[in-house]
């Protein structure tokens, strides 16, 4: 039904590439871009492996617009599924705008310079995206994304008011790394460093980081200790859904991980400005992000599974209600399947889904949204098809309190 390009060649963009050929009833070609042409050639090589299909490849610095818009130009695609770095977010969305290309990602835009989460950079677009007659879906990936439209389709079906909502992240798998992120260990670092924060009554508590935690029970895991910290689809799902009187994200990470992660900030490697070594500036961050562990290449022996959902509290016909949805993830299965991890899968498959629904024109219409602004129950539908099926408890105690 359209060309779609995809940016990003990491572990995200090597299962969105798996997944768009997997769908190539709506997806007639397929681009995958990136600053280093060698890794998508690699991707586009295993795709078609396994799949068939082939893959068209590109090199394009995300950072340079006019390099943006002369890609898009030559390739017109429908739409562009950008799976970069958060940073790239508003460069890519110009570029969109110059050349007249839908666009969709997994994670709202963050300043180089400062580790801060908000949408207003992105929500500033919606005038330029709906006079310009193009769609803008923020935030496509498993959270934000998935629990986003996990609590649209509660609302829609269950609730006649939401009151409290506990996203709920789990990864309770073993790559036996003393020490690895999940995602980009630059972005990963700066996520789970900063100040937590939940909604509560109106207003935005800050907490200093991971001073809130507890033992939470995850389906087939079991317990499991839990941080609250800040994660960007609290700001958009409080704004759509005003009946919320308190939202909150936690996530597990284990004592190892928190041991490392604190040594790391203190010998400074965490930091985000620029140092001078040996008479050049470099990142300590970004440096590190060098000696790490690639996350896109953690699956081979990676066991264990990943479990992320939404805890709802809220009324129906007057009465109260609890609600739990989750997808359960096997870090094994999502290895066998596209050759990444189930943290890369679980981001991966949504984006997929979203563009697809464009696609089916079930999700166009010109502006910028966040996912709970469409319809859930088509992409609920497909995350059931495409490898992410989600399950439902009803009246369950939800280990958290008023």
């Amino acid at each position: 039904m359209g060309k779609v390009l995809i940016i990003g060649a990491g572990g995200v963009g090597t299962v969105v590439a798996h997944k768009v050929a997997q769908n190539k009833d709506v997806f007639t070609e397929i681009m995958l871009a990136s600053r280093t042409k060698s890794k998508c050639d690699a991707i586009a090589e295993d795709v078609k492996k396994r799949t068939g299909v082939t893959i068209q490849t590109a090199k394009v610095d995300a950072d340079n617009v006019p390099e943006l818009v002369k890609l898009f130009n030559e390739f017109k695609p429908k739409i562009v599924i950008n799976v970069a770095l958060p940073y790239q977010d508003l460069t890519i969305m110009d570029a969109c705008l110059e050349a007249g290309v839908n666009y969709l990602d997994t994670a709202n835009y963050e300043p180089l310079d400062e580790a801060k989460y908000e949408y207003s950079w992105q929500w500033a677009y919606q005038d330029r995206f709906r006079e310009a007659g193009l769609t803008a879906i923020l935030g496509c990936g498993f959270d934000p994304g998935v629990t986003s439209i996990f609590t649209a389709y509660a609302a829609k079906h269950h609730f006649d008011e939401i009151h409290y909502l506990d996203i709920v992240d789990c990864n309770a798998g073993d790559h036996g790394k003393a020490f690895a992120t999940n995602f980009n260990p630059e972005i990963n670092i700066r996520e789970v460093t900063q100040k937590g924060k939940y909604y509560k009554d109106g207003e935005w508590i800050e907490t200093e980081p991971h001073e809130i935690h507890k033992t939470l029970t995850y389906p087939e895991i079991g317990p499991k200790e839990s941080y609250l910290i800040y994660h960007e689809e609290l700001e958009s799902l409080v704004k759509n859904f005003p009946t919320l009187k308190q939202a909150r994200f936690w996530m597990t990470f284990g004592e190892e991980y928190l041991t490392h992660l604190r040594v790391i900030q203190n010998i400074g490697m965490a930091r985000i400005d620029e140092v001078e070594y040996e008479g050049q500036k470099i990142v300590p961050i970004k440096f590190l992000k060098a000696v790490l562990p690639d996350p896109g290449e953690l699956g081979e022996n990676y066991t264990g599974q990943t479990s992320i959902g939404c805890r709802i509290r809220g009324i129906k016909d007057g009465k109260e209600l609890t609600y739990y949805i989750y997808n359960n993830c096997s870090h094994e299965a999502a290895y066998k399947e596209t050759g990444a991890q189930g943290v890369s899968y679980t981001t991966g498959v949504p984006a997929t889904i979203g563009a697809r629904m464009f696609m089916l024109g079930m999700w166009s219409k010109p502006g910028v949204f966040n996912v709970e602004e469409f319809n859930p129950d088509p992409f609920m539908e497909e995350l059931n098809k495409q490898g992410l099926p989600w399950h439902e408890l009803f009246n369950v105690d939800l280990e958290f309190k008023k």
